[in-house]
C-alpha cells in the first residue's frame, strides 16, 4: 500500500489521532508485565484500585529501585527482574491511580525544583 491509499483510508485518518501504543518498547512493555504479575500473585491484580494509594509510597519505591539500578544492581534481588521494569511497574500503578481518582496526593506543598532544573539546564544559545 503506498501512502496515497493510506491517505483516503479513513480508518488510517482516524486511527491516526488516537494514542499511538505501538510505540511503547515490547521489550518495556514485557519486563514490567512480568513485575505486575508478581504484584498481583503478592497483592492481588489490580490492588491499587480497590483502595486509594498514597503517592508519595509509589515514588518512593520507583526512586529506590533506579537508585539501585544506576549503582550498578541491574536486577531486583527477590523478583530477577530489572529495577527499571521494577520502577515502571510502580508509575503505571500511580498512573492508574490517578487516572481512576483513586489516590491519596500526599505530595509535599509546591516547591522551586521545576524553577531550578530550567535556571541548571544549560542551553546552546544564551
Amino acid at each position: 500500500m503506498n501512502s496515497m491509499e493510506s491517505d483516503q483510508n479513513p480508518k488510517d485518518r482516524i486511527g491516526s489521532t488516537k494514542p499511538p501504543l505501538h510505540l511503547i518498547p515490547p521489550a518495556a512493555e514485557i519486563l514490567e508485565s512480568v513485575v505486575m504479575g508478581l504484584g498481583a500473585k503478592k497483592y492481588g491484580a489490580y490492588n491499587w484500585r480497590s483502595s486509594k494509594v498514597r503517592t508519595t509510597v509509589y515514588i518512593a519505591a520507583a526512586k529506590r529501585h533506579l537508585a539501585q539500578w544506576l549503582d550498578g544492581q541491574d536486577d531486583d534481588p527477590e523478583s530477577g527482574v530489572s529495577h527499571l521494569a521494577h520502577a515502571r511497574a510502580c508509575l503505571g500503578v500511580l498512573l492508574d491511580a490517578i487516572a481512576n481518582e483513586n489516590v491519596i496526593d500526599d505530595r509535599p506543598l509546591k516547591g522551586a525544583a521545576s524553577a531550578l532544573i530550567q535556571k541548571h539546564t544549560q542551553t546552546t544559545h544564551k
